[in-house]
């Protein structure tokens, strides 16, 4: 059997010890503060309808164009893998009526993107996101950002970088692509192959490319406000308020856009410096999607996990700094103080000690390798002599010395702050 057969679909990935810790922290935390802030979990399916993303996405975007794991389904349907999370989570919550366009949720799971893999772009990545709909209000896009940055700063990150735009009324949207397309039509050689197509099709697109060309052509246009209503800027400038209230400073970047059609009004990215030049940490906005001809509108975000672990580690938080250690390993030395052991260990386990044995009455010194391989602080050794005297030999493995000692010391060592139960386990 081929190697390879035992190996992950290139882009994609096994989360095992010791990365899995830093996953379970960054996950608990988010819990914490998305809790704080009166959000509740939601859990989408990972598989929808295609069109479901085609209608919320926009079928211009690069999402719906190249990016999508499509299947037919029997030549019944064709379903999707999701490659986001805002248009599952807004499907379920119109579903539920009233109370779903006033709700506040947050998610985490896997993404899916039919993308050449490569440094911080997975096939399958995670994320962490949030949605809080209600009616377009400027407080609300101040609140939903300064809850990620809020987040940002739970889990240790303190080189983010926030920088905001608008995207205007939606009623803004054709007015400002006309102006958009006015201004670059006398530009259209100079734009990138791709670029020539968004012109037709998606001209906004054109603002954030990374062709430097491009964003040469871009840096001289006039700023995509220039074409919104007087509604929309003063929105926009209400947003900015709200944030220098809350202590947040926002780069205002004309140039950015995020890459779906939902936006509208505040629209955000937040870099981090230790992710290199794809130095996107995370993005969000505001939105506004039509479900069953009625429009659902909301805030929200979405951090890519990954990348997340990637600018913690370029900040010195450590995956292997975060690995759950046994508090105890008990050795046994013959067949009578092993079945004695297992019942000892499960009794810790049960109060809520982390324990650990080797099942198997190996040598002593092959116990003693796993204890030490498993970090664990303290060794209970336990033989026929022992089990005669009823007392443990007790190692510290931090302070290298061992005594001997009796079951209700251990209790109080291993558990300071519980009465121990009787001896005779």
């Amino acid at each position: 059997m081929a190697s390879d057969e035992f190996l992950p679909i290139k882009g994609m990935s096994d989360i095992i010890s010791p990365e899995v810790s830093l996953w379970q922290l960054v996950e608990s935390r988010a819990r914490e503060v998305f809790h704080a802030y009166g959000l509740t979990e939601i859990r989408t399916p990972i598989l929808e309808r295609e069109e479901l993303f085609i209608h919320s996405l926009g079928n211009t975007t690069d999402v719906v164009q190249k990016e999508m794991f499509t299947l037919d389904y029997q030549g019944k349907m064709r379903l999707t893998l999701r490659p986001e999370g805002t248009a599952g989570v807004i499907r379920s919550l119109a579903g539920a009526g009233p109370d779903g366009r006033q709700a506040r949720v947050y998610y985490l799971g896997p993404m899916f993107r039919a993308e050449r893999p490569q440094a911080g772009r997975r096939r399958q990545f995670h994320q962490i996101g949030a949605e809080l709909t209600g009616e377009a209000n400027p407080l609300a896009d101040a609140e939903c950002l300064a809850m990620q940055a809020h987040l940002l700063k739970a889990w240790g990150l303190s080189q983010c970088r926030i920088k905001i735009n608008t995207r205007g009324l939606p009623e803004d949207r054709a007015v400002v692509a006309d102006g958009l397309r006015t201004v670059l039509k006398p530009h259209l050689d100079g734009l990138c192959e791709d670029c020539r197509r968004r012109y037709e099709q998606n001209v906004l697109r054109v603002l954030d490319c990374k062709n430097p060309a491009c964003g040469k052509i871009v840096e001289g246009l006039p700023s995509m406000t220039s074409f919104m209503s007087e509604a929309s800027r003063s929105y926009f400038e209400e947003v900015q308020y709200a944030l220098r209230l809350l202590n947040l400073e926002g780069e205002v970047t004309p140039r950015l856009v995020r890459g779906l059609d939902y936006y509208a009004h505040t629209v955000w990215e937040i870099s981090h410096p230790g992710l290199g030049a794809q130095d996107a940490l995370s993005g969000g906005g505001r939105y506004q999607i039509m479900m069953n001809g009625k429009p659902v509108d909301g805030v929200g975000f979405a951090l890519g996990m990954e990348r997340v672990l990637a600018a913690l580690n370029a900040e010195g938080v450590h995956a292997e700094d975060l690995v759950l250690r046994p508090k105890a390993w008990l050795v046994s030395l013959g067949e009578a103080a092993l079945k004695e052991n297992l019942l000892l260990a499960m009794t810790l386990r049960r109060l809520g000690v982390a324990c650990g044995m080797d099942l198997t009455a190996r040598s002593m010194k092959a116990q003693m390798r796993a204890a030490g391989k498993s970090g664990a602080a303290y060794v209970l050794i336990r033989g026929d002599a022992e089990m005669e005297k009823g007392v443990f030999q007790v190692k510290d493995m931090v302070a290298s010395k061992q005594e001997e000692q009796a079951l209700p010391e251990i209790m109080s060592l291993l558990l300071p702050d519980i009465t121990p139960p009787p001896a005779g386990g």
